[in-house]
Order: structure tokens, then C-alpha cells, then sequence
């Protein structure tokens, strides 16, 4: 009886343990979740910014070229 009762305990320890690291693994989940999200939505900022800096860029080049035109023509 003694022997059930301390293999008992330790099955009852590991699972306190077995409790814990799956509640730290959750709390470390969420917190790369929160960071995934943070990092979606500065790419999507990111990409905007550069997606009208290139618009401009060819608005330019593309006055200019016409400028050239007009200036040849």
C-alpha cells in the first residue's frame, strides 16, 4: 500500500508539472500570436508605403519622359 500511495504522489507531481509547462507553453503561444499579428500588420504597412513610393517614381519618370517627348517633338 505504501508503494501505490508514493507512486501515487509522484504520478500526482508530474502531472502539477506536466500542468504547469503547458501553461507556460500557452502564455509563450499567445505571446507569439500577438507578435505574429503586430508583424502582419507592419508588413502591410511596409508594403503600402513602398507600393506609392514606386507610383510616384513611375508618375515621374513617366512626366519626364513626356517632357522629353514635347522637347524633341
Amino acid at each position: 500500500v505504501i508503494k501505490v500511495v508514493d507512486i501515487m504522489r509522484v504520478n500526482v507531481d508530474k502531472v502539477l508539472e506536466r500542468d504547469q509547462k503547458l501553461s507556460e507553453l500557452d502564455d509563450r503561444a499567445d505571446a507569439l500570436q500577438a507578435g505574429a499579428s503586430q508583424f502582419e500588420t507592419s508588413a502591410a504597412k511596409l508594403k503600402r508605403k513602398y507600393w506609392w513610393k514606386n507610383l510616384k517614381m513611375m508618375i515621374i519618370l513617366g512626366v519626364i519622359c513626356a517632357i522629353v517627348l514635347i522637347i524633341i517633338i
